[in-house]
């Protein structure tokens, strides 16, 4: 290809040039990072061990719970090498890995959010046929779906943004490869390219809302006739925690890729890319997870496990 034998790296200008702010900077990554870690494989862990979490709404939050460690785990190793020994160059190969797996599970989120909204339809909806409607054949080809979702956006993505010609311009203004940093430095015509992007992005994220929306208009006909106050309470419950992390990631998605390249302010996309990246994953299973009455059942039933076991 032209361009791999313009460009074999680039460099990351990072987030800041600020040196005072570096160490503040890691430190607050590191602790980021450590709470997404424990929260989202330490959740993963636990609807494993338990039987009790072995339901649709628990199996779709383990999947959630891998998918935000693994986009997260995508961006943080180039985010933290710039800032602990200001390693900000990364190679042409790496780039194009980084931007396809962090496109897969970002994609992959955004219908998996569309399966719960589903999943809580079904709960709320039809509670006599959810056993019946949500089978363990019917969750394993949504999360499928999802995935595979995820792969082909990935391969989109990938392909348009390095299809472009580099020229001598290598310097990224981001902390990793995100697809309309890369672009940027494009010495070709890439409307076409950033067009396609914009379609494909448009459609990933108006389908997902599409399904959830329509599920939500069902959900709150349902709520409107319960007669049960526990069970009205319940659904609440459940349904408040997964509208509230829709707001808060469509809202940043939307505003990072709906636009087209040239709206895009790079100091602006690098402020909310920290959010959606690093600090929406650690959010998600406080949000989701642990206000649920369940999964804290579950974790203190886990710590006495632990403690009879160590004899304590």
């Amino acid at each position: 290809m032209e361009n791999t034998t313009e460009v074999t790296q680039f460099i990351l200008l990072g987030l800041t040039k600020d040196t005072n702010l570096r160490v503040p900077l890691i430190m607050m990554f590191m602790l980021i990072y450590a709470i997404n870690a424990i929260g989202n494989l330490g959740m993963i862990t636990l609807i494993i061990l338990d039987t009790r979490l072995h339901t649709p709404m628990y199996f779709f939050l383990s999947n959630l719970s891998l998918i935000d460690f693994c986009y997260s785990t995508a961006v943080f190793p180039t985010a933290m090498a710039g800032l602990l020994i200001g390693d900000k160059v990364i190679s042409y190969n790496a780039c194009v890995a980084q931007m396809f797996f962090f496109a897969v599970f970002v994609t992959g989120e955004v219908y998996i959010l569309a399966a719960m909204a589903f999943d809580r339809y079904a709960a709320v909806c039809k509670p006599l046929h959810y056993t019946t409607i949500m089978t363990t054949g019917v969750c394993a080809c949504l999360a499928t779906v999802c995935y595979v979702a995820g792969f082909l956006n990935g391969s989109i993505q990938v392909g348009e943004a390095f299809s472009v010609t580099f020229c001598s311009n290598n310097v990224v203004h981001h902390f990793f490869c995100d697809v309309p940093a890369v672009m940027s430095l494009s010495c070709s015509d890439k409307h076409f390219g950033e067009m396609v992007l914009l379609y494909v992005d448009t459609f990933n994220v108006f389908s997902s809302l599409l399904v959830i929306f329509v599920s939500y208009i069902f959900i709150f006909i349902s709520l409107l006739k319960m007669r049960s106050s526990a069970g009205y309470q319940k659904a609440v419950s459940t349904c408040a925690s997964h509208v509230t992390a829709i707001t808060i990631f469509f809202g940043t998605l939307m505003f990072m890729y709906l636009q087209p390249g040239s709206s895009h302010s790079m100091d602006t996309d690098k402020m909310a890319s920290v959010f959606y990246t690093l600090v929406i994953p650690m959010l998600n299973p406080i949000v989701y997870s642990l206000r649920n009455k369940e999964v804290k059942n579950a974790i203190k039933k886990l710590g006495e496990k632990a403690k009879l076991s160590l004899g304590l």
